[in-house]
């Protein structure tokens, strides 16, 4: 389960995160999982709920936007969107992906990509120093 060790490397990458802006509640964390990464959202959401516990995550809202394939054609400029949900030979490995113009491979342009794309949380007050002399 492929899903377990990304989403652990979400939740840390977010951690250190609230660690370096020394929040103590994250609320929010946003993502992008592009279709072509082959990512179960439910087992991403799943793991995230099981890593975050006893953390700054524990409570947090996972949001995650899927982003369908985008694919072109660098010789005949033919350019497509490829949703491997409709294609069931995607699911058993990534299909060869020819041009159906022209028959020259097609290039991978979005659809595999895997972005934290917004992380909200709670921050801590600034203290304001008054001057002695006034």
């Amino acid at each position: 389960m492929h899903e377990f060790t990304i989403t652990s490397s979400i939740v840390e990458a977010v951690l250190d995160l609230a660690r370096k802006q020394g929040s103590k509640k994250i609320q929010e964390v946003h993502l992008t999982i592009g279709k072509l990464r082959v990512l179960s959202t439910d087992q991403v959401k799943f793991c995230y709920e099981v890593l975050a516990k006893g953390t700054v995550l524990e409570g947090s809202k996972l949001i995650v936007e899927e982003a369908a394939g985008n694919l072109r054609c660098s010789h005949c400029g033919y350019n497509a969107v490829f949703d491997p949900d409709n294609d069931p030979s995607f699911h058993f490995g990534i299909p060869p992906l020819i041009c159906p113009q022209c028959g020259n491979a097609l290039t991978i342009e979005g659809g595999d990509e895997l972005v934290i794309t917004r992380v909200r949380m709670l921050l801590p007050s600034v203290k304001r120093e008054r001057d002695a002399g006034r």
